[in-house]
């Protein structure tokens, strides 16, 4: 299905990498180019090029970002406290591709309205992570959620919910050039509109002060909201961040090196992880 928005000159690949990840679970972290082609039913030279597209490094390379121990390997050598985050994100390749964020979010008050009042435009996107859905207001992009595990149906009804009284209108066209931005098809500022519970918030603007190719943990996400022992709660905020990429809940992690959940589907986390490491990395 063609997605109406953005598709850039290469297009994306996620289909080609969601199987590449079940091809290296299957035949380990020593299978060959030739194998993994083979268990996709593509050529060794097709299957190389799609992935170099999507990845930007070759799949051999890739192919160690995508193994269960990743994560751990990240908390290793890629682990960042928020309050050294900033300085690491400067010096170490800075957000996901060059974007300037800026955000606002909507007040306490309107937001136990239940999104009464607010006009949301939402459309779907083509993204290297597979279908997308995004809602904005006239203020800047209030949800992205993926597809590629739920369905297009129930990523409509889960954001959709989060905001039950607001009215909700289909217009691409007014998103798509967000949608670019966010997607890494052209670069510049990316405006956020963050709606949730005040709590919610200040986790989601810790999340934003790590860089893309690092990571953190939710204890240290805590710690950094000022209450140590809300380990379980930011677990939770983490888990309702509504603009999924853009307010990077991918990058945190359980102390022990696992991956913890993921709202739209542990495979998108991998990938997620794995495609930001080999951008910080090639």
């Amino acid at each position: 299905m063609q997605m109406p928005g953005i598709r850039d000159e290469s297009g994306y690949h996620y289909d080609v990498i969601r199987r590449a990840i079940d091809a290296v679970d299957t035949a380990g972290p020593q299978a060959t180019l030739e194998d993994l082609a083979a268990r996709m039913d593509m050529s060794p030279a097709h299957f190389q090029r799609l992935f170099s597209r999507w990845a930007g490094v070759s799949p051999k390379r890739f192919q160690q970002y995508l193994t269960l121990g990743h994560a751990k390997a990240l908390l290793e050598e890629r682990f960042t406290t928020l309050e050294t985050a900033h300085e690491t994100g400067l010096s170490g390749g800075g957000r996901l591709h060059d974007l300037f964020l800026r955000w606002e979010a909507m007040s306490p008050g309107a937001f136990a309205r239940g999104g009464a009042g607010l006009t949301i435009r939402w459309g779907w996107f083509d993204s290297p992570f597979g279908p997308a859905l995004v809602m904005g207001t006239d203020r800047g992009i209030c949800g992205i959620g993926f597809a590629a595990e739920t369905g297009e149906a129930e990523a409509m009804a889960d954001l959709s919910g989060r905001w039950p009284d607001a009215t909700y209108i289909e217009d691409p066209g007014a998103l798509a050039g967000w949608a670019a931005r966010a997607f890494g098809a052209q670069r510049g500022e990316v405006p956020l509109f963050l709606i949730g519970a005040p709590f919610q918030i200040k986790v989601w603007e810790a999340l934003m002060r790590i860089p893309s190719g690092h990571v953190t943990t939710y204890s240290e996400i805590a710690q950094a909201v000022g209450n140590p022992k809300a380990v379980r709660a930011v677990g939770t905020a983490v888990g309702r961040n509504p603009i999924s990429l853009l307010i990077p809940c991918h990058r945190a992690l359980r102390k022990s090196g696992g991956l913890g959940g993921y709202h739209w589907g542990l495979p998108v986390k991998r990938a997620i992880l794995a495609w930001e490491t080999a951008r910080l990395e090639a």
